[in-house]
């Protein structure tokens, strides 16, 4: 179930709802009930790096325009 982050407009307050998709634009109240909430927008950071087991790309032998030779 997606979680949905929120702000409290008259107390300041922010929290997490864990709601249906269905449900994401529905009206949330917050923990101090108050309603004039504002659900924020949640922004997702992935990060990591290659495992060493992985297989390196081999230069030349992409496609298209810009890897396939046919440019050049």
């Amino acid at each position: 179930m997606p979680r949905y982050d929120y702000r409290c407009r008259t107390c300041g307050a922010t929290f997490e709802l864990n709601r249906p998709m269905s449900q994401a634009n529905a009206p949330a109240v917050c923990p101090a009930g108050h309603d004039d909430v504002a659900k924020l927008m949640s922004m997702v950071a992935v990060t990591g790096s290659a495992s060493a087991g992985g297989a390196a790309p081999q230069a030349g032998g992409g496609g298209g325009c810009c890897g396939g030779g046919c440019c050049g």
